[in-house]
């Protein structure tokens, strides 16, 4: 077997080299291994022997009445530990996800991705037939992200929160969007010649609440283009709302491009020709910096990985 880094993994080392190897370890005792695994003393001694003859190193110091481990078997037990723990836990989440009707995983969603790439990841991650059943949670940054620290949700894919909000988190960055401003086609503003961003605020505008992942983007974009406080205001984090009234209406809808580029592809809303490059943000998948994902976990996000690799970041 070759590793990633392409050094070779000697296949002489078995799973029962590694857990007689732990059993010493945490007994200190060959002996009181092989009780608890079910060996004579010759064959747990002899299995650690072979375990340190493969590997060219002594793991124990023989010379006291318990075995102790030496500092080159300390660094051992570290890594063989973890793939034992790693092993455990991925063997316990097939179990887990080949009950019928248990939930596998349960993926927390922004708007940002709920209408942009959620659904071809979930049609990816069900098609391979893996018997794991997703949950999708949908709602406010702090709401998701509050379940995700309480261990509710597996993991959740949006926009970056702010860096006081990551505190307990690790985020992988998948790609970077930034905000729109669409209107109904046939909008005013999209027949004249030039446009001016000062006008917005002659309409209705709808708007992210406080406390939303990009009302502070929206704010200082607002801010940078001298648009004081603005007439009509209706705060929404419906996309179902809003996406019905500004069809029906003369009203502004600013928001994030990934919640409506279905409806602009489709001439169902229209973007007015402003530059919101200065609003680009990262979109990826948050998850607890304390606890590994489990397997089903990190088989969604390689769906959602494969999903963004194939229709936002095209090779």
């Amino acid at each position: 077997m070759v590793s990633p880094r392409g050094e070779l993994i000697d296949a002489r080392v078995k799973l029962r080299h590694l857990v007689c190897f732990l059993e010493v370890a945490r007994l200190k005792s060959v002996v009181k291994a092989a009780a608890v695994l079910g060996l004579s003393q010759p064959a747990a001694s002899k299995t650690i022997q072979e375990l340190e003859a493969i590997l060219g190193v002594d793991l124990f110091d023989r010379s006291r009445r318990n075995l102790m481990l030496t500092g080159i078997g300390e660094m051992f037990l570290r890594y063989a530990g973890a793939s034992m723990t790693a092993l455990r836990q991925g063997m316990q989440s097939l179990a887990h996800a080949n009950t019928a009707g248990a939930v596998a995983v349960i993926v927390g969603a922004l708007p940002t991705v709920s209408a942009r790439i959620l659904p071809a990841a979930v049609m990816h991650f069900t098609a391979q037939r893996l018997g794991m059943k997703p949950r999708l949670v949908t709602g406010p940054n702090g709401y998701l992200m509050s379940q995700l620290r309480l261990g509710d949700v597996d993991l959740v894919i949006g926009r970056m929160a702010e860096p006081d909000e990551m505190k307990g988190f690790a985020f992988e960055h998948l790609y970077s969007e930034r905000i729109a401003l669409v209107v109904r086609p046939g909008h005013p503003l999209l027949a004249r010649a030039t446009f001016d961003i000062g006008t917005i605020s002659q309409f209705q505008v709808l708007m992210p609440p406080p406390g939303s992942i990009i009302r502070p983007v929206v704010d200082s974009f607002l801010v940078a283009n001298a648009i004081g406080p603005l007439q009509t205001e209706i705060e929404t984090v419906s996309d179902a709302f809003a996406r019905i009234y500004v069809r029906s209406t003369d009203a502004i809808w600013i928001i994030s491009e990934g919640v409506v580029t279905q409806d602009t592809q489709q001439g169902l809303l229209a973007r007015l020709p402003v530059d919101t490059t200065d609003t680009l943000g990262p979109v990826g998948l948050t998850t607890r910096a304390d606890t590994p994902p489990d397997l089903p976990a990190q088989l969604f996000m390689q769906s959602v990985r494969e999903v963004v690799l194939r229709c936002i970041n095209p090779q």
